[in-house]
This record gives structure tokens, C-alpha cells and sequence, in this order.
């Protein structure tokens, strides 16, 4: 893969207000890339700025080795699918689907042919005489990807497309978009404020927090190993129990609330001097049921709260030292019990499973 498209030190004011801070990025050509974060943190402006729609108030964009100061959205050779679909309702699908090309200078039986295969491509073939009023959410969602990539882009922008959905259908429609990405081989770029979406779908992620990015990884290593506290925090759920450095080198000791002393890897980033906190993922911690062969370290606990998912539970665990009780997340298996508020148990854990903050 090669850099497609190149921020460098990109800034945007609206007024006082400092939206994108120092952006550096480079996206490769074919990758399906999120910006992932909270509401606010200035992941649509960068999208929009990308589009064309925003101009940057310092910095330098370029798409497929070009500038593009000074150069229009609708001369880029970039799309956007917005959230709210925008399609036209006293328009057939058909219709809807090949409205970018009135300026092409196509045939009529050009244009049926195009529109033909941009439905094909998300499984809609055959609905070209559809009314767009009569579509579910989730066909609605695929005419704005046809109409988006009839124009053949070499990047489609995606402002948070899915969220307008059901659970069931988002769902469903992450794997289709995967597969139609891979399929059509051109760069999406997705706004989401979803973890687990930009888990599921992304190459790779630029988590952001007030205008700056955050850390840009592949999704197993922002959730596993992630730079910071912030980050950890955002990307799903994770315990934090305070630490305190005991030896320094090329392992660390440490002095951990609950679990007592652990040893990890010097990690990078960040001083071992500077270490306060471990953070630890809740599936990365178990309760041990009988006759289930421990992991290398294990502490009593006991139950303060039982939320269960049906294929999972959710065990909020009181132990020693540890103000706030952590999260345990167990697999309901045949022949696993669920336990209640006020059971004592032991909790298995792994220092590998430990990230130094």
C-alpha cells in the first residue's frame, strides 16, 4: 500500500475555537481507516476538511500527490455518504443512484448500465425502479454507497453511515461494508464515535480527544496495548488499580492494589518513574469455578454485582486494597454457574494481561 492521502500539520480555528491541533496522518491506498472519538473531538471536521467541504486554516492536504489548496469538493476525487443518507424521496432508486452523473456526459443506456452495477455492488440489483420512500434504513443506507460509488472515487468518506440503524442491521451492515470495501479496493475513511465499530471494520484507527490524535494503531493494538489512560478509557471497558514502582530496568516491578507485587515489560512511551496505574481488561481476569485450572496468580473476591448478557456475565468483584470493584467478563458455558451478589470466589489473573499507565 502506498500513501494516498497526506495531512501535515493541519489546524482549524473557527474563530477562537482551536478544532484540529498539529494533525499529521498519512492513509494508505485500499485501507479502511476510522476516526474514532467522543463527540466534539473534531473527527467530522477532519473529514470534511479531507472533502473538501472546510478549509484548513494551516497545513497542507494532498490527495493522490496533489495539493489540495484551493481545490473545490466537487473536484476532488473524493465522496462523502452523510449520516442522513440526503436520498431524494420522490425519487426512484434508480434515480437517486445515478443523480452525480447528469454532468457526465453519458448516454442513457451508459447511465442504466452504471447504475445497474453500482446496485450490484451493494446488493441491490434489480431495484432500480424502486420508490426511495418504500426503503428500510438499511436500504436507504445502501443507495447513498451506490450513489457515492458510481462516481468511482478513489476515497469514500463515511459520516457515521450506521448510526441510524438498529443493533441488528449495524451489525450486518459492518460486514457488508468490509466486504464491499474490499470488493471495490479504494480507500473508505469512517467517522465513528462506536468503538466496537471502528474495531470491527478498520485497518487501522485514529483515536481523537479535543482536536489531536490520541494514538493511531491497528485495532488489536489499541485495545491491547493502548499509550494512555485516555485512550484505554475510551476504547472499551478496562480496570484501573493504582501501582507504585518498586525496581526499575528492563522489567519493571511493581506494587499493585489488590494483586500485590508484578512484574511487566519497561513499557514504551512512558518513564517506569512515571508509572501510577495498571489497567487490565475485564476478559483478561476469570472466576474460578470448580474443577477450572487456575491461571498463575489468583485473589479472593467477592461479588457486588451480577449483570448478565445471556452470553455473557458481568461481574462487578470486591477485593482487598481496591476502593471500587473491578469488572470480570466470563463466558456463560454448559455447566458454568452464575453467581449471585454476596458469593466468594477467587480470581484468576496474568501480569501479561497488565498495561503500565
Amino acid at each position: 500500500m502506498s500513501g494516498l492521502i497526506q495531512l501535515t500539520n493541519v489546524q482549524k480555528y473557527y474563530g477562537d475555537y482551536h478544532a484540529l491541533r498539529d494533525i499529521n496522518l498519512i492513509i494508505n491506498a485500499g485501507e479502511f481507516f476510522s476516526l474514532l472519538g467522543p463527540s466534539g473531538c473534531g473527527k467530522t471536521t477532519l473529514l470534511r476538511v479531507i472533502a473538501g467541504f472546510e478549509d484548513v486554516s494551516d497545513g497542507v492536504v494532498m490527495l493522490a500527490g496533489q495539493n489540495m489548496a484551493g481545490v473545490a469538493a466537487n473536484l476532488r476525487p473524493t465522496n462523502m455518504v452523510f449520516q442522513s443518507y440526503a436520498i431524494f424521496p420522490h425519487l426512484s432508486v434508480g434515480e437517486n443512484v445515478s443523480f452525480g452523473l447528469r454532468k457526465a456526459g453519458l448516454s442513457r443506456t451508459e447511465r442504466a448500465a452504471a447504475v445497474a452495477e453500482a446496485l450490484d455492488m451493494v446488493g441491490l440489483a434489480g431495484y432500480e425502479k424502486r420508490a426511495a420512500h418504500a426503503l428500510s434504513g438499511g436500504q436507504r443506507q445502501r443507495v447513498a454507497l451506490a450513489r457515492a460509488l458510481i462516481l468511482k472515487p478513489k476515497v469514500l468518506l463515511l459520516d457515521e453511515p450506521l448510526s441510524a440503524l438498529d443493533k441488528k442491521m449495524r451489525e450486518h451492515m459492518q460486514v457488508e461494508l468490509i466486504r464491499l470495501q474490499r470488493a471495490v479496493g479504494i480507500t473508505f475513511i469512517l467517522v465513528t464515535h462506536d468503538q466496537e465499530e471502528a474495531l470491527v471494520m478498520s485497518d487501522r484507527i485514529a483515536v481523537m480527544f479535543e482536536g489531536r490524535i490520541g494514538q493511531l494503531a491497528d485495532p488489536e493494538t489499541l485495545y491491547r496495548r493502548p499509550n494512555s489512560r485516555q485512550v484505554a478509557e475510551f476504547i472499551g471497558k478496562m480496570n484501573f488499580l493504582d501501582a507504585q514502582v518498586l525496581t526499575d530496568g528492563a522489567v519493571v516491578t511493581l506494587q499493585v492494589a489488590g494483586l500485590g507485587q508484578c512484574e511487566v515489560p519497561q513499557p514504551d512511551g512512558i518513564a517506569a518513574s512515571k508509572i501510577s496505574a495498571v489497567g487490565i481488561r475485564p476478559e483478561t481476569l476469570s472466576v474460578l469455578f470448580e474443577g477450572e485450572v487456575a491461571p498463575r496468580h489468583t485473589v479472593p473476591a467477592t461479588v457486588d454485582e451480577v449483570v448478565y448478557y445471556g452470553d455473557m456475565t458481568y461481574y462487578h468483584m470486591c477485593i482487598k486494597d481496591v476502593a471500587e470493584p473491578i469488572t470480570i467478563a466470563m463466558k456463560n458455558m454448559i455447566g458454568r454457574p452464575v453467581l449471585e451478589i454476596g458469593d466468594h470466589a477467587r480470581v484468576g489473573w496474568d501480569e501479561r494481561a497488565l498495561v503500565p499507565f
